[in-house]
């Protein structure tokens, strides 16, 4: 099942069929077993036609009230580009560390109010120099501290800032627009397979400039394991999103531009399409 956060309400889709709950996003989303309320509730529900067409004209990111939070340093190739960023500070021996250390790194990203949904613009810092997306699962957390569900996120980056100190990674993480989540929050029945394809693709003019491909199971830690550190000393009321890392950083000499496009794909959960302010 996949749920659409729309101006006129939530719209859950199920088996082709699209219906328009009447609860709040997060009086529908913030429940343990997600998948089978939600399924009882649409048992009494007729499809309804309209509904699929709020998705393509009244979207919204799918976040109320719920805090961003995200996990550095999952990934080999996310440890090589964090170290080759810093190694000029002499502060990449600390993403070396932290790679194999038993407690992950795990950072505050947005609120709500900094995050974009999909086909929404993001942005990049014009204090930096060197601006990358980083594409992640991005999972749902509800009060009771379980997994619920999934969406794509973007964890927009100023690598040169943080690069420049480690201190500074609250500003090359977290300002207006660092953040993208969508298009749905996917709730499936089952936990996600480990062979889950993550795949970004940037355009500049209209072609391609960067194309890549990941799997989950490229990632070091598990899935549960990050949302046990994330919640080893913290209530989120609301639920809670938590970006999961990524292994799909371009090269060192590519930088964003204003106007380019990133569309962000993950199997089962769908694509998340953000053009750069």
């Amino acid at each position: 099942m996949k749920l659409y956060r729309t101006r006129q309400g939530t719209v859950c889709e199920a088996n082709n069929q699209y219906y328009l709950l009447s609860k709040s996003w997060e009086q529908t989303i913030n429940h343990s077993k997600l998948h089978s309320k939600l399924k009882k509730e649409i048992e009494g529900l007729n499809p309804n036609s309209s509904a699929a067409d709020l998705i393509l004209t009244d979207l919204l990111p799918p976040i109320d009230t719920q805090e961003v939070w995200a996990a550095g340093v999952t990934y080999f190739r996310s440890k090589e580009a964090r170290m080759d960023e810093s190694k000029n500070s002499g502060a990449s021996v600390f993403y070396d560390k932290v790679y194999d250390a038993e407690r992950p790194e795990i950072f505050f990203k947005a609120n709500p109010q900094r995050v974009a949904g999909h086909n929404h613009l993001i942005r990049i810092r014009k204090d930096s120099t060197w601006n990358v997306p980083e594409p992640e699962l991005t999972l749902f957390i509800c009060s009771e501290g379980t997994i619920e569900g999934y969406t794509i996120g973007n964890d927009m980056s100023s690598r040169s800032i943080e690069g420049e100190n480690p201190l500074y990674l609250p500003q090359a993480k977290t300002y207006d627009g660092s953040a993208a989540l969508g298009p749905c929050l996917y709730v499936p029945e089952k936990p996600l397979p480990a062979n889950t394809g993550i795949h970004l693709t940037i355009s500049r003019n209209g072609a391609d400039i960067f194309k890549g491909s990941a799997s989950l199971n490229q990632m070091k830690r598990s899935l549960p394991e990050l949302v046990s550190w994330l919640t080893k000393e913290m209530s989120f009321p609301s639920g809670v999103f938590l970006m999961t890392g990524t292994c799909l950083v371009p090269g060192d000499g590519f930088t964003l531009m204003c106007e380019d496009v990133v569309k962000i794909e993950i199997d089962n959960i769908g694509v998340l399409i953000n053009t750069v302010e």
